[in-house]
C-alpha cells in the first residue's frame, strides 16, 4: 500500500499532462484544419474573377 501513496501523485500529474497535452494537440489541429479551409475559399475566391470576363471586358 505504500507504493501506491508514493506512486499516485505522480501518476495523477502525468495523467493530467497528458490530457493537456492532448487537448492542445487537438486544438491546434482543428486551427491548422480551419485554417487550411479558409485559405482554400480565399483562393477559390480569388481565383474566380480571373475565370469570368468583368464590365470592362465588353468596352
Amino acid at each position: 500500500m505504500e507504493y501506491v501513496a508514493v506512486l499516485l501523485p505522480s501518476l495523477v500529474v502525468g495523467l493530467l499532462f497528458w490530457f493537456a497535452m492532448k487537448s492542445i494537440f487537438n486544438a491546434d489541429k482543428s486551427e491548422r484544419q480551419a485554417e487550411a479551409r479558409a485559405q482554400a475559399e480565399a483562393e477559390a475566391r480569388n481565383a474566380r474573377p480571373a475565370d469570368r470576363p468583368g464590365p470592362e471586358s465588353n468596352r
